[in-house]
């Protein structure tokens, strides 16, 4: 499931848009996070950290971030791959679970190519996450994007992380691995083949159709123009409404999607189940150390006729602070529910 495109010259400046497609809705709203903030790995392991960087995230349940974008123009985009391998324990190698992946490179990097190097000299693991809903536990990639165009693919097979990093790299979805969606592309015709562009939400089909017509963008006027153009393309990628395939977790229903401006540094965010789009533009928001993170209810806006629209960067409120999923918690959860 989803889809994730970059353009990166639209006069001037570096956009991203991205589909979450799946089969249940995510709860998901929009949070800021401050610099300053202390974490840990979610796993009990040896890394923790100080955010460097304030961001922007959309988290699903309020426990994992899933898309988001840093003070410094770095962005970052969590996708299925149902080929994910994450490998057995090794107490050796620095770990971070899935709910604090993307956001451990939005808190501590400006750019893609400090992400990636942070990748190869530590060798870091990625720990997977039991479902909170009781599904089965999730297989992620991650996309990292950056306001110097730069991008970079990291997929787990076999334990170890395969890094594809290249600022030619501006698309992305799902199954089958990178290195062989990039092969699969060059069959379309307008891409290297010579078989008409395909039309169904496989995704190599949806790959192929992003790379096509982000291709062919032409230049916008105005910053609104650039976010529409954008968002036309992720919508070509889009999946309707629809039961998902049995055995194909990667064909479900997109239910939001973003479009973020890296370089100008406005994030819009569009749900396929409400009327509106809103954004918000980081230099609004306070992202100085010490200062709460505030949570923008997007559920809450279900029982108001018509939603919210527009620049909503005023109505972030204090809800308290988000806490990610991680294994110490999900543990106190489990001794709440035991008998007394």
């Amino acid at each position: 499931m989803c889809t994730r495109v970059i353009w990166p010259d639209a006069d001037g400046a570096v956009l991203v848009g991205r589909n979450m497609d799946f089969h249940k809705d995510l709860m998901t709203n929009l949070w800021t996070q401050p610099r300053g903030i202390t974490r840990d790995d979610g796993v009990k392991g040896k890394l923790s950290w100080t955010s460097k960087y304030g961001s922007v995230i959309a988290a699903a349940f309020d426990i994992i971030s899933v898309d988001g974008i840093n003070e410094a123009g770095l962005a970052g985009h969590v996708l299925w791959l149902a080929e994910s391998d994450y490998g057995t324990p090794d107490d050796s190698r620095p770990a971070l679970s899935q709910a604090v992946w993307l956001q451990y490179f939005l808190d501590n990097f400006a750019t893609v190519a400090e992400a990636v190097d942070w990748i190869v000299e530590t060798d870091v693991r990625v720990v997977q996450m039991p479902d909170p809903t009781g599904g089965n536990p999730p297989t992620i990639h991650l996309a990292l994007d950056d306001a110097g165009g730069d991008s970079a693919i990291i997929e787990y097979v076999g334990g170890e992380p395969q890094v594809y990093h290249s600022r030619d790299y501006h698309v992305m979805t799902n199954s089958p691995t990178y290195d062989q969606q990039i092969q699969l592309l060059t069959r379309w015709e307008g891409l290297g083949g010579d078989q008409p562009l395909p039309g169904d939400t496989e995704a190599e089909h949806r790959f192929a159709r992003a790379a096509y017509y982000s291709r062919r963008l032409p230049q916008p006027a105005t910053q609104s123009e650039a976010v529409a153009s954008m968002f036309s393309v992720i919508r070509n990628a889009a999946q309707p409404f629809r039961l998902p395939d049995a055995g194909k977790p990667d064909a479900s229903q997109t239910i939001w999607q973003t479009v973020t401006d890296l370089t100008n540094k406005r994030y819009v965010f569009e749900s396929t189940t409400r009327p509106n789009i809103v954004w918000t533009d980081l230099a609004d928001l306070d992202f100085a150390e010490g200062s709460p993170q505030l949570k923008l209810d997007l559920q809450s806006t279900l029982s108001i006729e018509g939603g919210i629209a527009g620049n909503v960067s005023n109505q972030f409120q204090d809800h308290g602070p988000m806490t990610f999923l991680s294994f110490a918690l999900l543990e106190q959860l489990e001794k709440m529910q035991q008998p007394t």
